[in-house]
């Protein structure tokens, strides 16, 4: 179960927001084996695309140095969907590489009348996708 707060999930939907019709993406890091979404960090979509994200390589760079040099991990990697459920996509699983992180999607859709708005998370281990239940708390 991801457990996050208020705040973060809020940050988190403005951003895919602000960047639609472009998917947004970014992390939400935690310190070292807590499991506990923290600090948020929204990052460019290099891609700049409405069907498909990708993290700038040396922002990637940057963020792995920082999040080592403060005893972080990424818990919650996040970005949106502009036109499909807020479900991982091929390309999606194939780039889940961090097998700790929650993979939180968004669906923006809703901005252009397509569907619903949604907020899932998802664990991707080897290729296998299971979503799971999502916790929003005032604070931890």
């Amino acid at each position: 179960m991801l457990t996050i707060t208020q705040d973060l999930y809020d940050r988190i939907v403005a951003h895919a927001r602000e960047d639609h019709p472009d998917e947004a993406c970014g992390v939400v890091a935690g310190p070292e084996g807590t499991g506990r979404p923290e600090r948020f960090i929204p990052m460019l979509n290099a891609a700049r695309s409405p069907t498909f994200y990708e993290f700038d390589s040396q922002d990637l760079l940057k963020l792995y140095r920082e999040l080592d040099d403060r005893d972080e991990e990424p818990v919650v990697i996040y970005h949106s969907h502009t036109a499909t459920e807020a479900y991982p996509s091929r390309t999606d699983i194939g780039y889940a590489n961090e097998p700790g992180a929650h993979y939180v999607l968004v669906s923006t859709a809703d901005a252009d009348g397509l569907g619903d708005f949604q907020f899932r998370s998802f664990r991707i281990l080897d290729g296998e996708v299971t979503e799971e239940e999502i916790k929003v708390v005032a604070a931890y």
